[in-house]
């Protein structure tokens, strides 16, 4: 398509030289331009999917993909009948309340998780993130408790320390309603890098959690299902609610204004974001405009020689197409490499700035995620190149439609 005579021309032109180096600057910017917004919208679509993701696993990986409410008594009839239904992979019985946690002098609101040691082994989210202690210790003392590292930190507690729990749902007494209290012993500590979940979760035995929230034998507060695949989960929702009888909630339920709200988010920095595109191709639009009206007489010398109308479009064409091309392949790489790289480039700035760049207070997780969606890196790519090259097509065809005698007429 482009002959050797057109490729040669193309770059003599981009590399102008001293007296015409204005033009070449043009050139330089939109092409940091097109490669600092493909960049931008790697890194920024990449943390967003990451975040997603890494809270999506988090939340399902300690959570029930679909809750069964109660309480429900004699549970285990329905446990089976809900297991035996294809795509379930396990069912929880459990227990879960508010409490207020004591310890080291501090106190501090947190969520009890009731459920059975060996349910908790079954959670691999948990079993495989304990950082100190063991799940051992849990069932050879009904009387120790699962807590989040960051909730151990807040009430200064190590292994074997006490932790007393006040319910607010306590006893009845005449002089009014006294706050039920019990004291346990921190068995083991886990931290799966979410901060809400390693700063209030606690998990306790079932049966002590039974004991201590006074439910009564063989009754639990719902049941936990976790399912081969949450993310289509609304047939099996139906199928379960049909075999208890009753209205069933999935993770989509509790969880759907936060992640319709990331998804909005997405959308808008895309659009956002792709304006810096937008602006670098129109630099290179500016830029052809004064090198067509720059080389006036040399495209008339050119159409005088023997060169076609279409040799000179494809010339700028050409031109201009480099710098969308070659631009675009420097933002996939630094995007690419940023992406790669995040995390310690977090941290070698946090080092710098002495500033927190990602609060885990703020944004649920301990580290900064990036997941690289090749779809989405091929959609910026192909905007990218796109855009670079409706950018062209004005500016080359005005090069095109120069009169040779008007540009020639006062030389």
């Amino acid at each position: 398509m482009f002959g050797p005579f057109e490729r040669m021309m193309a770059l003599r032109y981009l590399r102008a030289r001293r007296k015409e180096g204005f033009v070449s600057v043009i050139a330089g910017f939109s092409l940091l331009g097109i490669g600092l917004g493909v960049a931008t919208l790697i890194i920024v679509m990449s943390v967003m999917n990451g975040f997603r993701q890494d809270m999506l696993g988090r939340i399902l990986g300690l959570n029930g993909h679909i809750n069964v409410p109660g309480p429900i008594a004699d549970y285990d009839p329905l446990r089976q009948r809900i297991a035996e239904i294809d795509g379930v992979k396990l069912v929880i019985p459990a227990i879960q309340r508010q409490v207020m946690a004591t310890g080291g002098g501090e106190a501090t609101g947190a969520l009890v998780h009731g459920m059975a040691v060996e349910d908790m082994a079954a959670r691999d989210l948990i079993a495989d993130n304990i950082v100190a202690g063991s799940l051992e210790h849990l069932k050879a003392d009904p009387e120790s408790v699962l807590i989040g590292q960051r909730l151990a930190r807040k009430l200064r507690l190590g292994i074997d320390s006490p932790i007393t729990l006040i319910s607010p749902k306590g006893t009845v007494t005449a002089f009014g309603t006294v706050p039920r209290m019990k004291a346990y012993r921190v068995g083991a500590i886990f931290n799966v890098g979410m901060y809400e979940y390693d700063s209030s979760f606690i998990y306790l035995p079932l049966d002590s959690a039974r004991t201590y929230f006074r439910f009564a034998p063989d009754t639990v507060g719902h049941l936990e299902v976790v399912s081969d695949n949450p993310m289509h989960i609304e047939r099996l929702a139906e199928a379960i609610a049909q075999v208890a009888g009753q209205r069933v909630f999935t993770w989509k339920d509790s969880n759907f204004s936060f992640f319709n709200a990331l998804k909005v988010e997405r959308n808008v920095m895309f659009l956002i974001l792709t304006l810096i595109i937008l602006v670098a191709a129109f630099n290179i639009i500016s830029g052809l405009i004064m090198l067509v009206k720059d080389k006036g007489r040399d495209i008339a010398i050119l159409r005088t020689m023997g060169a076609g109308r279409g040799a000179v479009m494809r010339i700028f064409f050409l031109a201009g197409a480099s710098v969308g091309l070659i631009g675009t392949a420097f933002g996939v790489t630094l995007g690419l490499l940023f992406c790669n790289n995040i995390e310690a480039i977090r941290q070698f700035l946090q080092s710098v700035t002495g500033a927190e760049l990602f609060s885990a207070e703020i944004y649920f997780l301990s580290r900064m995620p990036a997941e690289v969606d090749p779809a989405e890196v091929v959609m910026v790519v192909g905007m990218s190149l796109g855009l670079s090259l409706l950018a062209t097509l004005y500016p080359a065809w005005r090069a095109a439609r120069l009169d040779p005698v008007e540009a020639l007429r006062y030389e």
